[in-house]
């Protein structure tokens, strides 16, 4: 949009009359205390300027202008009939004009700097708009290396963390076997046993951030009972969680269409989360129902809850809430291969929660699956194999 200033009516519609014809967008102010307010309000690309006006002058308005920022990237002519001197044109260029015109104007002279600068203006604002995208690229990648550092860091820490425990264990369990203490060799062995599954948790988990970064990650796509799935995940958590009351609401007969290992693993993670993070209490809610031909499955505790601002974030990769990572260990990947694996089956998964209120973590997915997800490489269909 243009803005032309002159303080003679006739000027102001005779040049706005012949930009619009040449399909400029323009607006006009009769004062330079009026162009001003309208420089404040409106982007402009050009702003045609009058040098001899009454109160202010153009070279004061243009030296207004260069002080606003948003105006930053606005070109200013001087049009001037009175004022042709080279000390004029010299002025209005320290003042901020890009070009100075003697009256009368070549209207034909006009319009090529015109197209000029609206040209220049243009390619300004895309150099602007791929300036910005870099910055943002160059802090994304800062931050993704940074998070990737303190991943290293974290996953050091939480391997080795079962091996020496694993490590004191075996001399233990020498000692024991060398006094002949079975009950103790027995009870050594069982909590290196313990230590050995935390350390194989934290490798598949490794693995599976690997396949999924490689593009590798496999689904074994055939019909099974959900509710079945539920249960025996439920039951094997309950024994190795006694003290917790895991609540199981809703049930269905349906079958659906997945991987069965998969969908379980989301499970599994939800709950041991919700135990995890719900110290001091002793139930969460499991809920399991079919709507509208999709699986929705729900696990809600009565924990610790999450912070709004940073529920956003919870199934980024690497991501841990920053409240509770000195409280608790894990990598921050858990949720991310969750997200991955119900994307990858075409669902949603989210969370609801309350800061100390507790959370519910669900996803929901298609009990069917689409023939073009179920002929991708990345799926495997052994509904043939199990006829």
């Amino acid at each position: 949009m243009i803005l032309i200033v002159d303080d003679r009516p006739e000027n102001l519609i005779s040049l706005q009359k012949v930009l619009q014809a040449h399909n400029f967008e323009v607006e006009t102010a009769s004062s330079g205390e009026e162009a001003l307010k309208k420089v404040l309000k409106n982007n402009y690309v050009l702003i045609i300027l009058d040098v001899q006006m009454p109160d202010m002058d153009g070279f004061e308005v243009a030296e207004a202008i260069s002080g606003f920022s948003k105006a930053k990237d606005t070109a200013i002519i001087f049009l001037s009939a009175v004022n042709t001197e080279l000390k004029f044109i010299t002025k209005g260029y320290l003042s901020g004009g890009l070009d100075y015109i003697t009256k009368p104007v070549d209207i034909n002279v006009l319009l090529l700097k015109i197209k000029t600068f609206y040209r220049i203006y243009e390619q300004n604002r895309k150099l602007s708009e791929i300036q910005e995208k870099l910055l943002e690229e160059i802090e994304f990648r800062k931050q993704a290396e940074h998070k990737k550092d303190e991943f290293i860091s974290i996953a050091s820490h939480e391997l080795k963390t079962p091996l020496t425990s694993v490590k004191g264990y075996i001399q233990l369990l020498q000692r024991s076997l060398n006094r002949d203490d079975k009950t103790m060799a027995q009870n050594h062995l069982e909590k290196a046993s313990i230590q050995l599954e935390k350390l194989n948790e934290l490798i598949v988990d490794l693995l599976d951030i690997s396949k999924i970064e490689s593009g590798k990650l496999k689904f074994n796509m055939q019909s099974f009972c959900a509710d079945n799935m539920l249960n025996n995940a439920i039951e094997m958590l309950q024994q190795s969680n006694p003290d917790f009351k895991i609540h199981k609401i809703g049930q269905t007969s349906e079958k659906v269409f997945a991987d069965e290992m998969r969908i379980e693993q989301v499970v599994i993670n939800f709950i041991t989360n919700a135990i995890k993070y719900s110290p001091g209490t002793n139930q969460i809610n499991v809920t399991i129902n079919i709507i509208d031909e999709k699986l929705y499955l729900a696990v809600k505790d009565f924990g610790i809850g999450i912070p709004k601002e940073q529920q956003s974030k919870i199934f980024d990769k690497f991501y841990r809430v920053e409240e509770n990572s000195n409280r608790f260990n894990g990598l921050g990947i858990g949720l991310y291969i969750c997200s991955e694996i119900i994307n990858r089956h075409g669902g949603t998964i989210g969370v609801k929660s309350e800061e100390n209120e507790g959370s519910e973590f669900y996803f929901i997915i298609p009990i069917k699956q689409h023939e073009d997800k179920t002929s991708n490489p990345e799926y495997s269909n052994n509904n043939e194999n199990n006829s």
